[in-house]
């Protein structure tokens, strides 16, 4: 099996030692591929080593400008550094040269959210959850985008797909309680989606002080 192959299967079983073993042969055998640099750099990144992991992502694209795992990987590593604008840039030009991918355009859309920018979120998290509906974490960063640019409907529309497959998402019910309280006004249903949430998550603070805002809002009603 290809040494790239390999190391990116112990990655997955998260034995680092060996992955990082196999992308050392693997750079050793082919010193002129980008690949083994990129894995090698991912590794480097999963392990919080970040200096070293650009060094490795820079010598990819020495070899290969073209190379689209360098620059997406590049933008994780600005992404961990919190240098969302920087991560933004490596992500757009992974993008040029592509293929597109589902992640790709979430991890543009969450630089986005990041920098304060929803208008420009929204469309990279959308394309995202196009991409891949199976992806519920994308769906619910679209649901967030969508509540943040005031298009509720779809925002609850999206939020409830997101509860129906995973039932356990505490922060998709907080949200969904406050699209339905803010949105249509609606506290029963408000008041049922902060309790689901507390149901999964008790010390959820936000669901909590929603639910209270929620009862004291029918107590009001009830005088």
């Amino acid at each position: 099996m290809d040494k790239n192959l390999q190391g990116i299967e112990f990655l997955q079983k998260g034995n680092v030692e060996k992955a990082i073993q196999m992308f050392t042969e693997a750079i050793e055998e082919n010193p002129h591929d980008a690949v083994g640099y990129v894995n090698f750099a991912n590794v480097l990144i999963s392990v919080g080593e970040l200096e070293r992991a650009e060094q490795f992502l820079k010598r990819a694209i020495d070899i290969d400008e073209k190379a689209s795992a360098a620059f997406y990987s590049y933008g994780n590593l600005f992404f961990n550094k919190e240098r969302y604008d920087k991560a933004a840039g490596m992500f757009e030009k992974a993008l040029a040269i592509g293929p597109e991918t589902n992640d790709l355009q979430y991890m543009l859309g969450m630089c986005f959210v990041n920098l304060g920018r929803n208008e420009l979120s929204l469309p990279y998290l959308q394309r995202s959850v196009e991409l891949n509906g199976q992806d519920v974490e994308a769906r619910f960063q679209y649901a967030l985008s969508l509540a943040r640019s005031e298009v509720y409907d779809e925002a609850i529309k999206q939020l409830e797909n997101v509860v129906k497959a995973n039932s356990n998402h505490a922060d998709a019910y907080y949200n969904l309680g406050v699209a339905y309280l803010a949105h249509h006004e609606d506290v029963e249903k408000a008041l049922h989606c902060f309790n689901k949430a507390l149901e999964i998550q008790p010390n959820h603070a936000l669901a909590a002080n929603g639910k209270k805002l929620v009862e004291n809002l029918l107590e009001e009603e009830g005088q």
